[in-house]
């Protein structure tokens, strides 16, 4: 059966550069200025300000307010399946238009998590996310969308360039390991991956082996697109008067077999099935979006003359551009 991926045409379509591929590939992440536009980043602001809580807690009315849910928590997961504002930030078009060169041309939506960081809490230490989402293939990719400005003194992103190169280095309790056990000689176990001390968080003896950490300052509509084994971070929020939302989201291909559901149980051996197509096509099992948000899914081609030759080898060593069988069918 041939596949014959096309991209979408769109008036906003954003197209990626070559340059910004290779940026990716050699560095482990790409900023994506003005990704979403004036309009997306108010309606994920005001959605942010009103949210409702998806667990009760207790001395908080029904409907928070921004100030009141940082009483409790700096982050809240998974609101894309209850909301569907989170679903349609999730699934936004123009964030899937870079997935779609990045990791495509199929892509499986998997996270959501809204950051709150209000004035002297948040930060989170140095991590990888496959640590935590394991996919196989390996093809995890974040995507942290600006609803604030971002800079130093309110926690922005930091990342350490090139070490996506670096293996998921595992707990010392494997609960998903993304590399084969004993695959590696030195492969080393971690312990508390993410805490804010770094001698506390061993996975400091990696990030020390680079010299230059940086910081990526963003402005409200940027996207930050990173590497599911680059090592970041962030820090609390040093400012007074500043929050630091956020809106990040992962994903992976959708060719790859996903046994996580963010700690939740699911029925047999992966939750594929528990994930939204967002864009392409898979053989595996997947969702559609519960509250109906547009996404572009493209069916098996089943028309056999729609599949491009293939290069063989022929018996005089030279490669010739050759009809399938299934071309010829």
């Amino acid at each position: 059966m041939a596949y014959v991926p096309r991209a979408v045409e769109r008036a906003d379509r954003y197209r990626v550069k070559v340059e910004q591929y290779v940026h990716y590939q050699r560095h482990g992440y790409l900023k994506v200025e003005n990704l979403l536009s004036r309009e997306d980043v108010r309606r994920l602001l005001e959605w942010a300000e009103t949210i409702r809580q998806p667990a009760p807690v207790q001395s908080q009315p029904e409907k928070a307010s921004l100030e009141e849910v940082a009483k409790t928590r700096t982050r809240v997961h998974q609101l894309h399946r209850i909301d569907a504002t989170a679903e349609w930030g999730l699934l936004h078009p123009r964030v899937l238009d870079v997935l779609e060169a990045l990791i495509g041309p199929d892509v499986l939506a998997l996270q959501t998590m809204l950051f709150f960081n209000p004035p002297g809490m948040g930060g989170q230490g140095w991590h990888q996310d496959a640590y935590y989402i394991t996919t196989y293939p390996d093809t995890l990719i974040g995507a942290w969308m600006a609803l604030d400005p971002a800079d130093e003194e309110n926690g922005c992103l930091w990342v350490i360039p090139g070490s996506q190169c670096e293996p998921i280095y595992p707990p010392d309790r494997p609960y998903g390991l993304i590399h084969a056990d004993g695959a590696f000689e030195d492969l080393f176990e971690v312990q508390n991956v993410s805490h804010l001390d770094d001698e506390v968080n061993t996975l400091t003896r990696v990030v020390r082996k680079y010299p230059d950490p940086i910081p990526v300052p963003m402005q409200p509509g940027d996207v930050l697109f990173f590497h599911g084994h680059i090592l970041h971070r962030s820090y609390p929020n040093r400012t007074t008067d500043r929050f630091r939302r956020s809106f990040v989201c992962h994903y992976c291909n959708a060719r790859s077999w996903v046994p996580w559901n963010h700690g939740e149980p699911y029925e047999g051996d992966s939750a594929n099935y528990l994930h939204i197509l967002a864009r392409g096509n898979t053989h595996l099992p997947y969702a559609t979006p519960p509250f109906g948000t547009p996404v572009h899914l493209r069916p098996p081609q089943d028309d056999a003359h729609d599949a491009p030759p293939r290069m063989m080898g022929m018996e005089d060593g030279n490669m010739e551009s050759v009809q399938t069988t299934a071309n010829r069918v």
